[in-house]
């Protein structure tokens, strides 16, 4: 997200962001080709010359920020190249082959939220500890905790996270006699995803004829899920998704979505299904992580400009969907380089200008009250102060607790509650064959 990180992990990434007294127009970013045909890390020339390379998936930002220019103009002797798989699911694999086979790494490699537990579990011993490289004070508290091994040692620097919103159509809303201010929408909610819900009926009763309230259950469900600490495992690694009260509420709101018919029952990103209904304006709400406003935009297109704004997510806290890591594998020619180079990317200012350039949200707390992030505004959205809105979403987000099979296990729930939207598979049913499928795949 880069936008075609897995679906499950939550697809992205987005538009190019407006910040104040700037206007900027939506980019649908599908993924980057790669910059060289082997991401393997490579020594100094004769002459001293470095080329880093950094591996990655979708589109990190950094070239759109023009960042690896600028770090070669600080660095006239390292030239960085970039490595971008499309989609995580292709990445990933690879990845773990190459730490199997331990070549063909390169210099910084980029890992998912979702896998970052798995790795720091397993193949932390593959990676130099960042902690001695930069201050893990700098990102909330949470972000550097999820990539730190059991030895203590923190093999990622935290890139950026995904604080939970709620987009919505205000025409459609002004259609249906729902209140469009963002202030009054947020107070409709604030009870929570009940409260969501409840707003979903109130819509429902007077919605314009082929339109529905939310695009998608189960995208509901992963922010319900990941506004609690504990989601899929227990603090001591073992899966409780069958017992997790966070999954739980999120299965049954999203049974409810789906029985009151309050959802379009769309898979999200599908160019088929979920892009026209973005464009034919049928949907009147997305729950709505950082990243999400440049995928509406992007999609909805010109035609809809206005119609749109941004509130806080339902309840007291928020969830965190999103986020990616920087690692540096010992294997590499160029280690004290690399981590350097990570250093530099992860800081407030680089973090910013990515905010700025694609719309991905800083994870280091330093960024948030720079003027790209802190006076950001979506003209798209009616000017909502996104800076603003998703900082203090971050504020609220809990410490989750992380395990290392969490995409497989939301994917298939996720499977299997559109299956109940757009099948009418009954809750039972489709509770089992999501729970046995899960089994098999985690053992």
């Amino acid at each position: 997200m880069r936008i075609t990180r897995t679906v499950a992990g939550r697809s992205r990434r987005a538009a190019v962001l407006a910040t104040t007294g700037l206007t900027a127009s939506a980019l649908l970013l599908t993924g980057c080709s790669s910059d060289s045909d082997s991401s393997g890390s490579t020594g100094p020339d004769a002459n001293g010359n470095i080329t880093l390379t950094v591996a990655d998936f979708g589109q990190f930002g950094y070239k759109e920020a023009g960042l690896f220019a600028k770090y070669h103009e600080l660095h006239p002797n390292i030239t960085v190249k970039e490595d971008a798989t499309a989609d995580e699911k292709i990445y990933y694999p690879k990845l773990l082959q190459q730490l199997n086979s331990g070549s063909g790494l390169a210099d910084i490699q980029g890992i998912e939220v979702g896998r970052i537990k798995e790795i720091a579990d397993t193949k932390a011993d593959s990676f130099v500890d960042l902690g001695k490289v930069i201050d893990v004070n700098d990102w909330v508290s949470w972000k550097a905790k999820q990539a730190t091994a059991p030895s203590g040692a923190v093999i990622g620097a935290g890139t950026d996270i995904g604080p939970m919103s709620l987009c919505y159509n205000t025409e459609l809303f002004k259609k249906a006699g729902l209140p469009t201010d963002r202030t009054e929408v947020a107070k409709k909610v604030a009870g929570g995803w009940e409260d969501y819900i409840k707003l979903g009926e109130e819509y429902k009763k007077k919605a314009p004829a082929g339109t529905y309230f939310m695009d998608s259950a189960s995208a509901m469900f992963n922010a319900v899920v990941s506004s609690n600490a504990e989601q899929y495992y227990d603090a001591s690694g073992k899966p409780v998704y069958k017992e997790s009260s966070s999954v739980q509420q999120g299965w049954n709101l999203a049974a409810e979505v789906a029985s009151k018919k309050l959802s379009q029952g769309l898979a999200q990103f599908d160019t088929n299904t979920w892009v026209p209904a973005l464009r034919k304006g049928t949907i009147a709400t997305v729950a709505c992580p950082a990243w999400m406003a440049g995928q509406i935009s992007a999609n909805a297109g010109e035609a809809n400009k206005g119609k749109w704004d941004i509130t806080t997510a339902p309840g007291a806290t928020a969830a965190n969907w999103g986020g990616s890591f920087l690692a540096v594998p010992k294997s590499g020619k160029n280690v004290e380089e690399a981590g350097k180079l990570v250093k530099w990317l992860t800081a407030p200012e680089q973090q910013a200008a990515v905010f700025k350039a694609i719309g991905v949200f800083p994870s280091n707390k330093g960024a948030y009250e720079l003027p790209d992030v802190k006076n950001a505004k979506l003209p798209y959205f009616n000017d909502a102060p996104i800076g603003q809105i998703y900082a203090d979403e971050a504020k609220t987000i809990p410490e989750a607790v992380l395990g290392p099979k969490d995409g497989v296990i939301k994917d298939t729930i996720s499977t299997q509650i559109t299956n109940m939207e757009q099948r009418g598979t009954s809750p039972d049913k489709a509770w089992k064959a999501a729970t046995d499928a899960i089994d098999k795949a985690i053992g």
